[in-house]
Order: C-alpha cells, then sequence, then structure tokens
C-alpha cells in the first residue's frame, strides 16, 4: 500500500508501539503513542521527504488517525503536486 519510506517516518513516533507489533493500515496512531508535537514533526518529515506541502483542509485529526488515512492524504498530495 505505501513506500518503504514512509513507515520508516510514522514508526519512530509511535512510543507505544513495541517495534515487533505490524505497523497496518487501520493501527490507531493516536494509541500507539502519536501526540501532537509528534505529528507536527511527523508533518515536517513528511514535507521534506515527499516534496509537498500540507494543505489546510488535509490539517485534521482524521489525516493523522491511521496509516491509512494518513498514507491516501499524502497520496492525494503528491498526485497534486505532479499534476
Amino acid at each position: 500500500m505505501w513506500d518503504d519510506q514512509f513507515e520508516g517516518l510514522v514508526r519512530p513516533h509511535l512510543g507505544f508501539l513495541p517495534e515487533d507489533a505490524p505497523f497496518t493500515q487501520d493501527l490507531d496512531l493516536r494509541d500507539a503513542g502519536l501526540d501532537s508535537l509528534g505529528i507536527v514533526d511527523l508533518l515536517i518529515e513528511i514535507e521534506n521527504t515527499y516534496e509537498v506541502k500540507f494543505t489546510d483542509d488535509a490539517l485534521s485529526m482524521e489525516t493523522f488517525s491511521t496509516p491509512g488515512a494518513l498514507w491516501t492524504t499524502l497520496s492525494g498530495l503528491r498526485a497534486a503536486a505532479v499534476g
């Protein structure tokens, strides 16, 4: 579903997720330890890595609720940046 970089960017921000735990599309990122400061740090890392800019409508708690939701938003931003 996502590329190899994505999990590597998100997982370090999930302090409650054991290293051997699966990183699934429906994982609750808040329950796994992503807090508001982590969201800001992750946002910056994603923007720099993927060369995108999150729009205001993409900056919601829903976007950062699960890896699947975040990847879907990121994919849309990447497609918009290309086309």
